[in-house]
């Protein structure tokens, strides 16, 4: 079982991260090492959990050009989807801004949108539930692990990991006493077999009186799957970060530029001492109910905190760098490709709005410019989604 965990967390750095400074920009090289989750996905922690002592595979960059099909865009709508709210068309700076910033939000750029509708919040277990129960859908963390496809992801000549360990499973946070090295998140992480949406925590847990909540343990594949179900798609990154201002100008996070740690609580995110003491301040020391924070000014709930939402675009951290500077890209799309130097083998596409687990000792990743790359086929206790809609022209 230990075994399947560690490969998960080296390749996955997916999760809270905000490097060794929580005042400078710091490098992607380093905030690989100090995510407060893996942000590769689970092929690193399959096949590297058998040590602690675990060799890092990935070190040099890398790109990935095997990629998925494009997402699907089934349905236009002539009006407003129940549940939805309409997000208008307009402009923004996308990228890098306030004091918490990661090299792969530079530079900044003007980004040009068109209007779109957005889910109000996050999918439910309850909206999940339906679409399972309407297509008998299984999820990727339901799924037993095909060592033939996980070796792809991995460095060439990767033992495989005992059969125990390609059970059903995925990755759940567990609070540790006395952490000292905040660079070893494996310290806190959890391959956990038999952990996935209806059984959060592992196989004794369940959602039973959590309709409400986000749903989790989600990997792309899932959510893809949901939202073409729904007769909705997965948000660019582009969309999902214009909607998550507001439509405001230059704000840090979605409700604006007032500090995370002030109170009245504007999202659901760990406070204390991160990862040992969750004071649950907030009212939540996992998931909250969707909306149980007011809104940003687009009708928007939990664009910050709660769980990360995954996106349509491919995660490359030199994407930006690609684009014009001098002038507005319209209604960009992402990379063409996946490029992620924490595991070169594996195809990851871009999560945003950091989850319950983001602290701002250790991650900051409730602003609207974070992003983390998700492996493909991984999930986690603190990733879920929501959808969005074309409008018919």
């Amino acid at each position: 079982m230990k075994f399947l965990y560690v490969i998960l967390l080296s390749l996955m750095i997916l999760n809270c991260k905000n490097g060794t400074s929580s005042k400078t920009i710091a490098s992607d090289k380093i905030e690989s090492k100090t995510d407060c989750h893996p942000a590769g996905g689970r092929s690193q922690i399959l096949t590297t959990i058998d040590t602690i002592q675990a060799q890092t595979v990935v070190t040099q960059d890398s790109e990935n050009t095997v990629l998925p099909d494009s997402p699907d865009q089934e349905i236009a709508y002539t009006s407003l989807p129940d549940g939805m709210v309409l997000i208008p068309a307009g402009e923004f700076m996308m990228g890098a801004i306030g004091n918490l910033t990661l090299p792969r939000e530079y530079p900044r750029h003007l980004v040009k949108v068109d209007s779109f509708y957005m889910d109000a919040h996050e999918v439910t277990n309850a909206e999940f539930r339906a679409f399972v129960e309407a297509t008998g859908y299984v999820t990727i963390a339901e799924r037993p692990i095909d060592w033939e496809e996980l070796k792809k992801q991995v460095a060439p000549g990767t033992p495989k990991p005992p059969e125990e360990s390609l059970r059903p499973g995925s990755l759940v946070f567990k609070a540790q006493p006395n952490v000292t090295d905040l660079s070893n998140y494996f310290q806190w992480w959890e391959w956990t077999n038999y952990a996935d949406w209806k059984h959060p925590s592992g196989p004794n847990s369940s959602i039973i009186g959590k309709d409400d909540h986000p749903v989790a343990h989600i990997a792309y594949e899932d959510a893809k799957a949901y939202a073409k179900w729904a007769g909705k798609r997965l948000p660019t990154e582009a969309e999902w970060e214009y909607a998550a201002t507001g439509g405001a100008k230059d704000v840090i996070y979605p409700w604006g530029n007032k500090d995370v740690n002030e109170a009245p609580y504007e999202c659901n995110f760990y406070q204390g001492r991160f990862p040992s003491t969750n004071t649950a301040a907030d009212g939540y020391e996992t998931t909250a109910p969707v909306g149980s924070f007011r809104p940003n000014d687009f009708g928007l709930y939990d664009m910050a905190g709660n769980v990360w939402e995954i996106t349509a675009d491919w995660f490359d951290e030199n994407y930006y760098k690609s684009l014009p500077q001098n002038s507005v890209v319209n209604n960009p799309k992402g990379s063409n490709k996946s490029s992620y130097g924490g595991n070169p083998y594996a195809t990851h596409t871009v999560i945003k709005g950091g989850s319950f687990l983001c602290n701002d000792s250790y991650c900051a990743s409730y602003r609207v410019s974070a992003k983390m790359p998700l492996e493909m086929d991984s999930a986690m206790n603190h990733v879920g989604f929501r959808c969005v809609a074309d409008i018919s022209k």
